[in-house]
């Protein structure tokens, strides 16, 4: 069955390749990006089987614009792919005031009011799927990542009660989190202006790491794009997806972690009740 998608964020890395999937297997796609021209060939070839928009996720008011103008074109939209997004590489007192409003701008900020605003014609049309491109790093921390993942945690806590709101107008979510994956996501990364009394910290070796690429990444593009599409068929997928082996091991251990110092605190936790 012919699916339509609405999908910020599509004209390089994971967003691309997923429009370039969708359209390959016949779906309909509105696709969002900053420069349209980098669609050119996919218009050529598609023609109205792909609707461009500009739109700069950091703009509110463009972004209930463009989600507006899309149903009233497109009439009925499947599936919402929250995939803009900016990576702030730096230690955190390193970032410049500028970046860290980026940061947030785009990647918290501007996923909230996209959900936001497709909700109203989700539940008028009597339901729909939503998909937050998140990632490991909205489960587990690196250094010199910290910026980056406030935004990633951020927007995980929001769709996870939004996600209990919207039930009950049969609208879900899914929370798509790759672990290091091969597209330009090193390439892209905004790097703040380094301080040399970090540099023999961990955000240094994480600097370092990257730098000379020894930091690993697994994961594959294609088949990280392909598990998506797979999880979004889904009719009930689950509300967090981790992909690749490096975000599943990763955060598995992190979790595991986690619940293994709350479990050393029970008795502390318990002494904070009141006397009934």
């Amino acid at each position: 069955m012919t699916k339509t998608w609405f999908i910020t964020g599509t004209s390089t890395g994971l967003g691309r390749l997923l429009t370039e999937r969708l359209l390959e297997r016949g779906d309909r796609v509105v696709a969002t990006l900053r420069r349209p021209e980098a669609l050119k060939t996919l218009t050529e070839k598609y023609g109205d089987q792909l609707h461009v928009f500009t739109l700069d996720v950091t703009d509110t008011h463009a972004i209930n614009e463009v989600v507006t103008e899309a149903f009233q074109r497109v009439g009925h939209i499947d599936i919402v792919v929250s995939n803009a997004g900016y990576a702030l590489f730096g230690a955190a007192e390193e970032a410049s005031d500028a970046q860290i409003e980026r940061q947030i701008a785009t990647n918290l900020v501007g996923s909230i009011q996209l959900i936001r605003a497709v909700l109203p014609y989700l539940r008028a049309q009597g339901g729909g799927r939503i998909v937050q491109l998140s990632s490991e790093g909205g489960q587990i921390a690196y250094p010199n990542f910290s910026l980056y993942h406030a935004t990633k945690w951020g927007i995980e806590g929001f769709v996870e009660s939004v996600a209990q709101e919207v039930a009950p107008f049969d609208i879900d979510f899914l929370i798509v989190e790759p672990g290091p994956t091969g597209t330009n996501f090193v390439e892209g990364l905004d790097r703040a202006q380094t301080m040399a009394c970090y540099e023999d910290s961990p955000a240094g070796e994480v600097r370092r790491a990257v730098a000379s690429g020894a930091f690993t990444i697994k994961g594959d593009a294609a088949r990280t794009v392909d598990a998506m599409i797979a999880a979004t068929d889904m009719t009930n997928p689950p509300l967090r997806l981790a992909l690749g082996s490096t975000a599943y091991t990763s955060i598995s251990q992190a979790l595991t972690q986690r619940l293994g110092l709350l479990e050393k605190q029970k008795d502390v936790a318990q002494s904070a009740d009141r006397n009934n």
